[in-house]
This record gives C-alpha cells, sequence and structure tokens, in this order.
C-alpha cells in the first residue's frame, strides 16, 4: 500500500477520532507485542457493559483518566498505538483470528491525542481501533514500552487495562519465548522473527544493552 492510500484509509479516520500519526516515529527497540500477562501484572482496569447509559462517554472519560493516571501519554500526548497492516481493518484480523488464517503482524504507529478526540465513539468506528462505536478493540503502549493498554469487547461489555512494565513482567517474557520457539502452520514467520530479534537485544552482552543507562532517554524525551 502507498503512502497516499494509507493516508487516506488509516490516517484520516484516526485524525477524526483526535489522534494524529507521526510517521516513521516509533522508538527503536519497542517491544513488539504484548501477550500472556497475569492479574498480577495488571495495575488498572474498569468495565462496562452494553446496556450503560451514555456508554461512549464514559468509556472516554476512564479511558483517558487510566491513560493519565498509568503515564500511557507523554508530556506531548503522544504514545504507540497498535495497527494492522495495510488497510486491514480490525474486525478483519478478528476474522483471522477465528478462521485461524495466517494473520500479518499488527505494527506500532506513534500517535499524538489532540485537543478534540473521541476514542471509544469515532475511534472505534473507524474500524481500526474496534468494530464500531462503543465496541473498541486495540492496544496502546507508552513510547519507552512502560505502560500497556489493552480495550476488548466481550459478549456481555468491554473491559479496559493496564499493564505497567510489560516489557519485565516474567509471564509476559515467557510467553513471547514459546512463540518464538511453538511450531505451527498457522503461525506468522515475520511476527515470530520480530519478537526473536527484540528478545535477542534484551540479553546481557548484547551491544544494545552495553552501556544503555549511559544513553537512556528521559520518558518523553523526543528521539
Amino acid at each position: 500500500m502507498g503512502i497516499r492510500e494509507r493516508d487516506r484509509k488509516v490516517h484520516r479516520p484516526l485524525w477524526r477520532a483526535g489522534l494524529e500519526v507521526i510517521p516513521d516515529a516509533v522508538p527503536d527497540g519497542t517491544m513488539p507485542f504484548v501477550v500472556g500477562y497475569g492479574a498480577e501484572d495488571v495495575s488498572g482496569a474498569f468495565s462496562h457493559r452494553y446496556g450503560t447509559p451514555r456508554l461512549v462517554e464514559r468509556l472516554n472519560r476512564d479511558w483517558y483518566d487510566l491513560a493519565v493516571s498509568s503515564g500511557l501519554l507523554d508530556r506531548q500526548r503522544e504514545f504507540l498505538v497498535q495497527l494492522p497492516q495495510g488497510a486491514r481493518t480490525h474486525q478483519a484480523v478478528l476474522w483471522d483470528l477465528h478462521s485461524h488464517d495466517l494473520v500479518p503482524p499488527a505494527v506500532w504507529a506513534r500517535v499524538r491525542l489532540l485537543e478534540r478526540w473521541d476514542i471509544m465513539g469515532r475511534g472505534a468506528a473507524s474500524a481500526f481501533l474496534g468494530v464500531r462505536a462503543g465496541h473498541p478493540g486495540f492496544a496502546m503502549m507508552a513510547l519507552d514500552s512502560s505502560v500497556y493498554v489493552q480495550a476488548s469487547t466481550g459478549e456481555t461489555g468491554i473491559d479496559v487495562l493496564a499493564v505497567r512494565h510489560p516489557d519485565h513482567s516474567e509471564n509476559i517474557l515467557r510467553h513471547l519465548e514459546w512463540i518464538t520457539l511453538h511450531d505451527s502452520p498457522h503461525a506468522n514467520r515475520e511476527f515470530k522473527e520480530r519478537i526473536a530479534v527484540w528478545l535477542e537485544r534484551r540479553r546481557p552482552g548484547h551491544p544494545s544493552t552495553i552501556g544503555a543507562g549511559d544513553t537512556a532517554q528521559a520518558p518523553g524525551e523526543r528521539t
């Protein structure tokens, strides 16, 4: 997909939801995927049933409160959001998961939260952050990978949770290792390789970890 087509099909709907996509600005070494966390990893959460009055408004308010309290947003109100590759919608990805088709790995995009936003309404309705308004489905992460926020749509309602320091969770790291070692006809090779590279860079003695303490940037500092 060309740049113009992706801008028209993906970036513009996100802009209307209050998210400005910042191209080619994902921090180097960003955790590629978060999965396998346990209850002990969750630092904050909220849920609403579908019959909740003013559902989208309450979802937006609680999402923002969680984003601020957990540290998802940096000083410029920037963070990462995981998007399907190309112009594939969230619903298309869900269909592939249920049908066991090979799913192209999602990619992180750096975004800035604008003054006027509607993550749970227009964002979910954009088909890239959910199925429709009030039915979100997304993954977000702080620029320094210190916070992960996930929204999921279930049979009776919406669940949103935050995980602190997913890159240090034994549960998550163990599950990522399992993905790289597990052989399945439905596994996506690019996805496995991306995780394997990230895990290898974390190992003691790897060039990327030597002297990291001397060059690390403060949270929110631009690269």
